[in-house]
């Protein structure tokens, strides 16, 4: 197999996203604890989590040490091979409507594929005992905590899932850095803990913070699976569990399942 170096565009679609991560999770935590507004009390987050918030900082940066070593070898292994093909790079589309459209393709193969890897691995119990339940020991997530995750999970999840996303939807790899700079934010987001008033991604997505702490609870873990983007997949395949906003007397806010479906369950 030839190899080559990878292109500025590679190299920055490889660390620009994991700057925006870092970047948009500090933000949250400048802005301190934000009580009226936090869907789990700080005195919640401090029992409930049975990680320290030095492990999860480390266990990311490992996941991520990770993921930058499996891009850098694709991108080198692709180079390579376009290099000794003779393939010129491709071309940035000059259309904003093309652009928006590769971003909705990658948008629904990225939900698509993390829906389906997600949920099997909730359902398997291997995988749940042995990789997906070290997400979950964040009970009360919050912001830098999003990528939490055992590094094969990461691999599967993430760099799979991303790599299909990109593959499939067609874009370059200029595209690529504002997409997956966007979901990282999306991701983060979802993770914050927090209902701010305002929120562009509450106002554009039905999958928001909300929607995910349903999930990180005991009784939601067979619920609310789709993930960063949409609920579809959710709802066709019966896994969506509805939830109310309610305000807690102390300040900030509850996401409590429907009544209905407490009875169900």
């Amino acid at each position: 197999m030839d190899f080559s170096v990878p292109s500025l565009d590679d190299l920055l679609g490889t660390f620009v996203p994991i700057a925006v991560y870092w970047i948009y999770s500090g933000i949250y935590v400048m802005l301190g604890d934000l009580t009226q507004y936090r869907l789990h009390t700080k005195a919640e987050e401090d029992k409930r989590n049975v990680v320290s918030k030095r492990s999860v900082v480390k266990g990311v940066l490992v996941q991520q040490a990770f993921q930058i070593s499996v891009s850098l070898l694709l991108f080198t292994a692709v180079s390579g091979r376009e290099a000794s093909a003779g393939v010129p790079p491709p071309q940035q589309p000059s259309s904003l409507t093309v652009i928006l459209l590769q971003f909705m393709v990658a948008m629904v193969v990225m939900d698509t594929w993390q829906y389906f890897m997600h949920r099997f691995m909730h359902v398997n119990k291997f995988l749940y005992r042995h990789v997906h339940s070290k997400h979950h020991t964040l009970v009360v997530p919050y912001a830098f905590g999003a990528l939490y995750n055992h590094p094969l999970e990461g691999l599967i999840l993430d760099t799979v899932g991303g790599a299909l996303s990109f593959l499939v939807s067609g874009m370059t790899p200029r595209t690529a850095i504002f997409f997956f700079s966007f979901a990282t934010m999306k991701t983060v987001d979802d993770h914050c803990g927090l209902w701010l008033p305002g929120n562009i991604f509450h106002l554009l997505f039905n999958n928001n913070s909300a929607y995910h702490d349903i999930h990180h609870q005991l009784y939601g873990t067979k619920y609310n699976f789709s993930q960063p983007f949409f609920i579809t997949w959710d709802k066709i395949l019966g896994t969506h569990m509805p939830y109310t906003l309610e305000k807690r007397e102390e300040g900030g806010f509850e996401a409590r399942p429907t009544p209905a479906l407490k009875k169900i369950n």
